[in-house]
């Protein structure tokens, strides 16, 4: 029998412990990080802040020509296009006064809405932002979770949205679950459910329906 969202999320909180999810110093922090992340390492996304800092704040962002904000962003890749998107970003954040009391108070349909109509903000990214700087319940279901739950065996939809809503109906309205999934399923797929996977010591071993049919080609030489 698979396992339900919950009974997985209580494996991996066991398995790997509070993630102390997100990095960052401050909510604006959190934001931007959001978006440098795109495509590329956290070590990377690291590199740029410490670039940016101290003093990480929107004012000083806004002060940068658009060449200083993309050399000090370098680090994380593709840094002329996270320029333009950041400055996007906080085109749309100028309108709440920067303060991220105000957006959390804009409901969460609406606002994840907003932020997708904002040049450079896909639904991963929205979803990060929306999840731990906005303080709202969405699934992020990127390739992490993607490729964990379809080695469990779930039928996973190609859609990103139809993908989080499944995932979403297995879980309680709780902001923390939601944070503390996402970020223990990073964890997991860096330890262990790699592309080529870790299987040593996986704390899903035994439900593992790829693994478990990998075991069964390599004994008996084709498909069960």
């Amino acid at each position: 029998m698979k396992l339900n969202q919950m009974e997985r999320y209580h494996i991996l909180l066991r398995s790997y412990g509070p993630q102390h999810w997100w990095p960052a110093e401050s909510t604006f922090e959190m934001l931007i990080g959001a978006i440098l992340t795109q495509n590329t390492s956290w070590k990377n996304v690291d590199l740029a802040l410490k670039r940016l800092k101290p003093g990480l704040t929107p004012e000083k962002i806004e002060r940068m020509s658009p060449e200083t904000l993309a050399d000090c962003i370098r680090p994380s890749g593709f840094y002329r296009l996270k320029a333009e998107r950041i400055r996007s970003f906080l085109a749309w954040y100028r309108d709440y006064h920067y303060d991220p009391s105000r957006v959390s108070a804009v409901d969460a349909s609406s606002l994840r809405n907003e932020l997708l109509d904002v040049k450079g903000i896909g639904r991963e990214t929205a979803d990060a932002m929306l999840v731990y700087a906005f303080k709202k319940p969405f699934f992020i279901a990127d390739a992490y979770a993607r490729r964990f739950f379809t080695r469990l065996g779930d039928d996973v939809p190609k859609n990103y949205d139809d993908f989080r809503k499944q995932v979403e109906a297995g879980l309680p309205d709780d902001l923390a679950v939601y944070q503390e999934y996402h970020a223990l399923i990073v964890a997991h797929g860096k330890m262990h459910c790699r592309a080529a996977a870790r299987c040593d010591g996986c704390p899903f071993f035994s439900k593992c329906e790829a693994r478990i049919e990998k075991d069964y080609q390599r004994r008996h030489g084709g498909f069960k």
